[in-house]
C-alpha cells in the first residue's frame, strides 16, 4: 500500500508498506528497522518472538518518548519482561501490527513527537 503524505524536509515518514517491506521516504526496506523522524537504523529482529534485551537496549539508546512496536503483518505481543526496561524508563510503548505502526508513526511525527517505530518486517 502506498501512503500519501507530506514529509517535512529532512524528516522521515512512511510512504508505503506491504508484504515483506516498508518504505520510508520512498526507500524500500525489507528487514527489521528502527525509524525516528531524523534517522533510520537497522534493527536485527526478524520476528516478535525473537525480540531480546539487546534489541530493547537499541531502542532505549534513541531516547524516545514513545515506541511503536510493529509486530509484523499480524499482531503479536512480546514477552512483557523483555519490554520492562522501556517501562522502567517511563517510555510509552504501543504494540500493533507493522502497517498500523507505520500509519501511527506518521501522525505522531507530524505532531513533532519524539517517536520511534521499531518494526518487524515480514
Amino acid at each position: 500500500m502506498k501512503v500519501d503524505r507530506v514529509t517535512a524536509e529532512g524528516r522521515n515518514g512512511f510512504t508505503g508498506y506491504g508484504a515483506g517491506y516498508v518504505a520510508v521516504n520512498g526507500r524500500h526496506i525489507e528487514r527489521g528497522v528502527l525509524v525516528r523522524p531524523e534517522a533510520i537504523d537497522d534493527w536485527n529482529v526478524a520476528s516478535i518472538a525473537q525480540l531480546a534485551p539487546e534489541h530493547v537496549q537499541q531502542v532505549l539508546a534513541a531516547k524516545p518518548e514513545i515506541v511503536l512496536l510493529g509486530s509484523g503483518a499480524r499482531f503479536a505481543f512480546p514477552d512483557p519482561a523483555v519490554l520492562a526496561p522501556l517501562y522502567a524508563a517511563r517510555i510509552g510503548v504501543e504494540v500493533m501490527d507493522t502497517p498500523a505502526a507505520c500509519r501511527t508513526f506518521n501522525i505522531l511525527a507530524s505532531e513533532g513527537r519524539n517517536v520511534v517505530a521499531a518494526l518487524v518486517v515480514d
